[in-house]
């Protein structure tokens, strides 16, 4: 018995004309905007809020960025902007360990259970600058 295996399955359907979806709802969603603008606001406010908002619909519904929708690039952009930015750094000071007659330096890293703990610190004072 045989199956027919689809292909082709990351590509779209055209459901609007040469339009999919997506790009539909993006720009009936600028051109929707675009009309409340033009019936509330004098003309000159139209154009200049206006080209910003027919823009980003345009974008969204066309642009691809690093072989990825446009919409996928805004969505990191926003969520880098609202999450914190705290990155923590410190230096490790090096152990020197010297061996019987000999004066050799060699780096002792911490052991996993001081790491552990140094972890378990640091999760404990996030929490508590939190409140």
């Amino acid at each position: 018995m045989r199956f027919e295996v689809p292909q082709f399955i990351e590509i779209e359907d055209k459901i609007f004309g040469p339009f999919t979806w997506k790009q539909f709802i993006y720009l009936v969603g600028g051109a929707g905007s675009l009309f409340i603008l033009y019936t509330f606001l004098p003309f000159i406010f139209v154009i200049i809020f206006g080209t910003p908002i027919a823009a980003l619909a345009v974008a969204l519904a066309f642009y691809r960025y690093n072989e990825r929708p446009f919409v996928n690039t805004l969505e990191s952009f926003v969520g880098y902007l609202m999450h914190s930015k705290l990155y923590l750094w410190r230096k490790e000071s090096k152990k020197i360990v010297k061996k019987e007659g000999a004066a050799t330096q060699s780096y002792v890293p911490p052991s996993s259970s001081s790491l552990a703990s140094m972890a378990r610190k640091l999760e404990i004072n996030a929490l508590q600058n939190k409140r």
